[in-house]
């Protein structure tokens, strides 16, 4: 039984509701799949930037189609590299992968188990069950599926899973001699030239996504986040908030708030085409493709939603800024997207998705003429074991689309089954015009009527042209290249993130160019080739954006010191010299103002045009990544001066202790040993000695003197004996004497040689007179 179509008035869906899943042998009994809804809210408040923007909400993230060179192009390595530019691409990037079981073998809903029997070199890989407890039984019982589970299951998207993706593993030799011996490509050396069409992308500008705010219209969502601000936040008043106020699950949920956020999305995602548009036009560029994942899961069975009115007033907008400049836009919708498929399911999901597209390109009300250019890029899809056969089915399906649907759809030549001698007999028969993708040509084409490369293509362009002319569209073609490395059919799917050359296409083509460097593939072409727009721009300045008007810190306002007390001479100099100082600082801070940047030059390059960057070159987009490193256990720590003299003190402090505690073991005194007594150890000992010193410097006073006056008179010799009567002897011969002595015999001569002059000279000469009777 189909899964019950989810009442307005019902709560939100826990995570732990199963998902029915029909088998093929019931798929005539399901009942169609439920409309979109239409929008309830007529009026819808802005929700606060920050909210929509992916570098501050880790819950907004990059729609990967929009990041893929093309729609068919599903391998890691052909997106935008985020891990160059210095984002984390598992938090910015959806992977769907995470979400949802793989969907390469059993029945799904999704029109990838259509392309089962397509022939791929993919090995195919069975899912892993991540879950050790949960263990999910299916049972078929009449016309019921119930699912048993031994856990609770979670509720997950359906997967996205590409067929064409590529793996790791390398060709194998037999591959490689085969794409070795096929016949050489034929190509022509025709050149367009001078150029008079228009060059575009694919669904985003490089330089925009990286700007700050970043500017892109892919922003997308998990469909978690939505089930999840059904709920109100913590803090109503309060903007919401990655950690600090995010939604209250304890709190009721209401389906219209869970609504209105996917539709902010959808609403940020709108009107940053306005300055998309303005951006191609300063650089020359004139066409664009939109991206599908413009409105997050407005296609979805259960999800989906009506873009009118709410999305009304911003799309009207866009197409308005699209008319003024000229600007052609277009869609290209999933390769999931097949009305050829055997299983009423994937026919059903491909309805739902054209009539989205039809409504988003209606909305833009444009004029005629670029209202009819506007159209939506399709892919045949799978063979299912039979061209005949899905062809058969692509009429029948075909016929029953609404006549919106039929004026825009477009048929494209896949790299995979569908040749353009598969589909250009279709496209005469059903009245629809046809894109020649140059690239996919070059991998699948009838090899019976044509060879490989650009020429014999050629031949073809008359018809392929006249399928545009009968609706009055303006043609348009696809072009990109293969790596240089790529040798097999297999390897050469890849597309080159640029391209070297143009195509033999008529030089008045619309001509999309589906590149992984999006925007700098075309520059590069306008630079190799002069086109129209070459002179507009300029390589940026790696690193640096003089477009943004991104927050700078200024400097910290220094506070004045205490100032020590000076001479009253010196105070009055060098405070007016710091009062100087500090006045220039001032005026400093007042004059390093940041430069506004109008809202409308924001992302725009600036006077310089400065939007080119080289290849390889896209970490140039942002500022450089500021690396922590790790500090390693057993690299030695940095000493900063402050820790440096703590250290010092802290050994000297410790080599003291340690000295003190050996001393005290062999009991030694400091004066025992010589050592330098501390100071309080030396005001302690010359405490005592001062007093001893005033007690007995009268009896040594006429002796001394005596001693001294001898010394003067006498010869060197002489001189020497009588102050070794007086000095201790200090040399290592003599017994050590106690530190307090020493002390006292080398500070005593200092003391009475100032008393020595002030004795009386006639004592000294009446004891001369004496010494000379004796002799």
């Amino acid at each position: 039984m189909a899964k019950a179509k989810r009442k307005s008035s019902s709560v939100a869906q826990t995570a732990t509701e199963p998902t029915y899943m029909p088998t093929l042998a019931l798929v005539e009994s399901i009942p169609p799949p439920p409309k979109r809804r239409a929008s309830q809210r007529t009026q819808v408040t802005r929700v606060p930037p920050s909210r929509t923007n992916p570098d501050t909400n880790a819950d907004v993230l990059d729609g990967p189609e929009a990041l893929r060179a093309s729609p068919d192009a599903e391998e890691k390595d052909e997106r935008l590299d985020f891990g160059k530019v210095g984002l984390d691409a598992g938090k910015q990037i959806k992977d769907v992968d995470n979400d949802v079981p793989s969907l390469t073998g059993g029945d799904s809903d999704s029109s990838l188990s259509e392309m089962s029997d397509m022939e791929s070199p993919v090995k195919q890989v069975p899912a892993k069950n991540t879950s050790r407890s949960a263990k999910v039984k299916v049972e078929a019982t009449g016309e019921k599926v119930t699912m048993k589970s031994t856990s609770a299951t979670k509720a997950k998207e359906p997967q996205f899973l590409d067929p064409e993706a590529e793996g790791e593993e390398e060709a194998n030799e037999e591959e490689i001699q085969a794409a070795l011996s096929r016949p050489p490509p034929v190509h022509s050396d025709y050149l367009p030239l001078p150029w008079k069409g228009r060059l575009g992308y694919a669904c985003l500008c490089t330089y925009l996504r990286f700007s700050n705010p970043p500017v892109f219209s892919s922003r997308t969502c998990r469909i978690a986040s939505i089930i999840e601000n059904r709920h109100p936040l913590k803090n109503p008043n309060e903007p919401p908030h990655a950690t600090k106020n995010r939604p209250d699950r304890e709190q009721p949920a209401d389906i219209a708030r869970g609504q209105a956020y996917v539709e902010s999305l959808g609403l940020a995602n709108a009107r940053d085409i306005v300055k998309m548009l303005r951006w191609n036009d300063r650089y020359g560029i004139k066409f664009m493709r939109l991206s599908s994942e413009m409105f997050p899961f407005a296609s979805h069975e259960e999800y989906g939603y009506k873009l009118a009115p709410f999305a009304s007033e911003a799309l009207a907008e866009a197409g308005k800024v699209a008319t003024e400049l000229g600007h052609r836009l277009t869609t290209h919708p999933g390769q999931f997207t097949q009305l050829g498929s055997p299983r009423k399911p994937v026919i059903d999901n491909a309805l739902r998705d054209l009539e989205y597209h039809a409504e988003l390109l209606s909305l833009l009300k444009m004029p005629s003429q670029q209202d009819r250019d506007a159209v939506m890029i399709l892919h045949l899809g799978g063979t299912f074991g039979d061209k005949a056969a899905t062809l058969d089915r692509f009429r029948e399906n075909y016929a029953k689309l609404p006549q919106g649907v039929k004026n825009r759809l477009v048929l494209e030549n896949d790299d995979v089954s569908w040749s353009v001698h598969d589909l250009l007999p279709v496209c005469e028969e059903l009245n629809i015009p046809m894109v020649l993708d140059f690239h996919h040509h070059n991998i699948i084409f009838d090899q019976e009527h044509i060879r490989e490369g650009t020429k014999d293509i050629m031949n073809l362009y008359p018809r392929i042209l006249a399928t545009w002319k009968r609706k009055n569209i303006t043609p348009k073609m696809h072009y990109s290249e293969p790596t240089p490395a790529a040798i097999t059919g297999h390897q050469r799917r890849k597309h080159n993130p640029r391209v070297a050359t143009l195509p033999p296409c008529p030089p008045d083509m619309d001509l999309m160019i589906e590149a992984k460097d999006k925007e700098q593939a075309v520059f590069e072409l306008m630079r190799t080739f002069k086109l129209p727009g070459y002179h507009t721009f300029n390589d940026i300045i790696p690193h640096v954006r003089k477009d943004d008007n991104k927050p700078i810190k200024l400097p910290k306002k220094k506070t004045p010191r205490k100032k020590a007390k000076k001479p009253k001479k010196d105070t009055d100099d060098l405070e007016a010299a710091e009062q100087a100082i500090e006045e220039e600082e001032l005026e400093a801070q007042e004059e390093f103002v940041q430069q506004v940047i109008p809202e409308e030059e924001i992302g725009m390059g600036g006077p310089e045009g400065r939007v080119y960057w080289p290849p390889g070159m896209e970490d140039w987009l942002r500022p450089v990544k500021r690396i922590v490193k790790k500090k390693d256990p057993d690299e030695k720590e940095k000493l900063t001066p402050a820790k440096k003299r703590k250290a010092a003190a802290d050994a000297a402090a410790s080599a003291t202790k340690l000295e003190a505690e050996v001393l005290h073991e062999e009991g030694l005194t400091d004066a025992s040993v010589g050592m330098t007594p501390t100071p309080a150890k030396r005001s302690k000992q010359e405490a005592p000695k001062k007093k001893s010193a005033v007690g007995k410097a009268t009896p040594k006073k006429s002796g001394k003197s005596t001693a001294l006056a001898s010394a003067m008179s006498d010869d060197d010799d002489d001189e020497q004996d009588d102050a070794s009567e007086v000095l201790p002897d200090l040399s290592d011969e003599s017994p050590a004497l106690p530190a307090k002595n020493t002390k006292k015999k080398k500070t005593t001569p200092a003391r009475q040689s100032k008393r020595a002059k002030k004795m009386s000279y006639k004592e000294e000469e009446e004891e001369e007179g004496e010494e000379h009777d004796l002799i």
